[in-house]
C-alpha cells in the first residue's frame, strides 16, 4: 500500500521537475518518484560500500591479509582486459612495524 507524503518544492524546481518529466514522457508525480528511488539505492550501496570497508579494515587489523598495490593492479587489469591471471598471494608481515593496529574505527 502507497503512503502519501506532500513535498513543499521552490517554484523553479517544480517546474524543471515538469519539463524533465514531460521530456521523457512522464508524470512529474512518476518522474520525482524514480528520482527518489535512485536516490534512496544510491544512499543504500553508498552506506554499504562504508560498512565494508570498515569491516575490511577491522580484518587487516585483526591481523588479516594484506596484498601488494601492484600484483592486485596487475591481476584486476589482466581480468578486466579478459585475460586469465594468478589471485595475488598476501604479503606476509615480517615486523612489529606491519603487525596490527590497535585504531578504533566506527560505523556512520
Amino acid at each position: 500500500m502507497a503512503a502519501t507524503t506532500t513535498l513543499k518544492l521552490p517554484e523553479e524546481l517544480k517546474a524543471r521537475i515538469a519539463a524533465a518529466a514531460q521530456a521523457t514522457g512522464k508524470t512529474p508525480h512518476a518522474f520525482m518518484i524514480e528520482a527518489l528511488e535512485v536516490q534512496a539505492r544510491l544512499a543504500e550501496m553508498r552506506q554499504s560500500f562504508i560498512n565494508d570497508a570498515i569491516s575490511s579494515a577491522a580484518e587487516v587489523d585483526a591481523g588479516g591479509p594484506l596484498y601488494a598495490m601492484e600484483d592486485v593492479q596487475a591481476y584486476i587489469l589482466a581480468r578486466t582486459s579478459g585475460k586469465t591471471a594468478k589471485r595475488p598471494k598476501p604479503v606476509i608481515r615480517t615486523d612489529a612495524k606491519n603487525q596490527p593496529r590497535k585504531a578504533k574505527r566506527t560505523a556512520r
